[in-house]
């Protein structure tokens, strides 16, 4: 232990007269420079550059009000989501709890003792034939105050705020990922969810229309012109299509289960009730894709542990640098309470002493390697998540570019199936052909139905994709303020 002056030290360290050891913070480069523009051209004319994705409900977007009510009861009961936001609180909490340590730590212990003495108690280096040992009774009374305060000529508390306050950013867009995340899930399932309402609308529709061509051939057969074969064949058809539309309500339940846990209800006692799906995707303002660093929350986070560990890495350099402390303590002690507030009762002490680690065996090393190579590690994580942004834009706009050109040609494939089935029948009324025509006819009417009304669905769940890979109108902005400044009034709290 080295004694230093106590006066020059306390005054260095209220002046903040001192140094943060250690790398400064710059933010790493993308792994490659970001293209001026998206490969993939989108199906719609493109926005403005300044227009964004409009912040916070995003999902405005799609002019769906039923949709627009499911999200705020997410917003207001989803578990993860509350989960995730006290999360946050715990780490602005831990934030406080760092920076209390740039201020002086002041204890008191109020104590009262009443003992005895033994007459037989030995005296250190004093004979007891020339002082008399007698037992004594006594009270004391004792009211200390100690202080203690590290002096950070080094910048140890300053990096442990830094990595606080940036673990806190962190926490921060870590919450608007999540909601991200959840909100992006309820938007695609309800869009699939509507899918299936067409789509079971559909498959009933030929149920209709092949029940009354069951009745139809067998009044021919009845008639004896159509054979039991042609009866049997359209009951099939028929059999295989009712079983098409248990699936398909089999499959509407499960997503209905699932946007029940979302919103925060229990799925027994939770229903939505059928309706068409009546959407297009509304055209998304891509910007550039250099924008995607600054608008989506992941990478935000992973950028935010790159300041961690930097600052981590200034605090395992400050473990070579000494560590002074400063401490004081004072009071008042008596024997008699009716004494114990005059002067001659008070203590103090003051000194500080200095601790600089001389041979560790290899453990302050060891652990600076440990953080810098933490740090390289947190760089290789968010170099790798802004090429896994780039790569999920790219492809929702190549998935809705080559969804509009699907849905368009199979809206032609729908039409031409129609009027495919209604020559099938003419031809076999007329007898011209037999009845398994028509059953083709009806099959593939059916198929092309519904894989339009899938490559729909599929189109709104792409662009709710999109929309989430541009993150949702987050901006990084929103998590600049989450840090915390420590302040005098810090002093005289607890």
């Amino acid at each position: 232990m080295k004694q230093v002056s106590v006066p020059a030290v306390l005054i260095l360290s209220l002046l903040g007269i001192g140094c943060t050891v250690g790398p400064r913070y710059s933010r790493p480069a993308a792994p490659a420079p970001a293209p001026d523009a998206w490969k993939t051209q989108p199906p719609w004319e493109q926005a403005a550059p300044k227009d964004t994705i409009p912040k916070g409900a995003w999902w405005a977007v799609y002019h769906d009000a039923a949709l627009d009510g499911y999200e705020q009861q997410l917003l207001r009961a989803n578990q993860s989501l509350a989960a995730a936001r006290d999360r946050l609180n715990q780490a602005r909490a831990l934030a406080r709890v760092a920076s209390a340590s740039f201020f002086p730590q002041v204890s008191t212990d109020p104590n009262y003792v009443r003992e005895r003495g033994s007459g037989n108690r030995p005296l250190n280096g004093v004979s007891s034939a020339v002082i008399a040992v007698k037992p004594y009774t006594q009270s004391v009374y004792t009211i200390p105050f100690d202080v203690n305060y590290e002096a950070d000529l080094f910048g140890r508390v300053r990096r442990n705020v830094e990595a606080a306050n940036a673990s806190l950013q962190s926490t921060a867009a870590d919450l608007g990922n999540v909601q991200l995340v959840l909100t992006a899930e309820l938007a695609a399932d309800y869009f699939t969810l509507r899918e299936l309402d067409a789509e079971y609308r559909v498959v009933e529709e030929s149920v209709d229309y092949q029940r009354k061509a069951l009745d139809l051939v067998k009044r021919r057969h009845e008639g004896g012109v159509a054979s039991g074969l042609e009866v049997a064949q359209q009951a099939t058809v028929l059999d295989s299509t009712i079983s098409q539309a248990s699936l398909v309500q089999q499959s509407r339940a499960q997503y209905e289960h699932a946007i029940a846990v979302l919103v925060g209800q229990p799925a027994p006692s939770f229903s939505i009730p059928p309706a068409p799906l009546n959407a297009a995707p509304p055209p998304v303002p891509l910007g550039i894709p250099s924008d995607v660093l600054e608008r989506r929350p992941d990478i935000a986070s992973l950028e935010r542990e790159i300041a961690y560990e930097n600052a981590q890495v200034g605090l395992a350099h400050t473990a070579f640098y000494p560590h002074i402390t400063l401490s004081g303590s004072g009071g008042l002690e008596s024997a008699a309470i009716s004494s114990l507030f005059s002067a001659p009762s008070l203590f103090w002490s003051l000194g500080a002493d200095v601790f600089e680690p001389l041979l560790q065996g290899g453990r302050n090393r060891a652990n600076l390697a440990t953080a810098r190579a933490a740090y390289d590690e947190s760089v290789a994580n968010y170099r790798q998540s802004v090429l896994t942004a780039f790569q999920q834009v790219e492809d929702g706009i190549s998935n809705l570019s080559t969804l509009s050109q699907a849905l368009s040609t199979q809206a032609a494939a729908v039409e031409d199936a129609k009027r495919a089935l209604e020559i099938a029948n003419n031809r076999y009324v007329g007898g011209v052909t037999n009845y398994l025509d028509v059953i083709t006819a009806e099959t593939t009417l059916l198929n092309s139905e519904r894989l339009h009304t899938q490559l729909l669905g599929q189109q709104m769940v792409s662009s709710v994709y999109l929309v989430k890979a541009l993150g949702g109108g987050w901006d990084a902005g929103e998590i600049k303020d989450e840090q915390v400044h420590p302040h005098a009034g810090q002093i005289l709290q607890q």
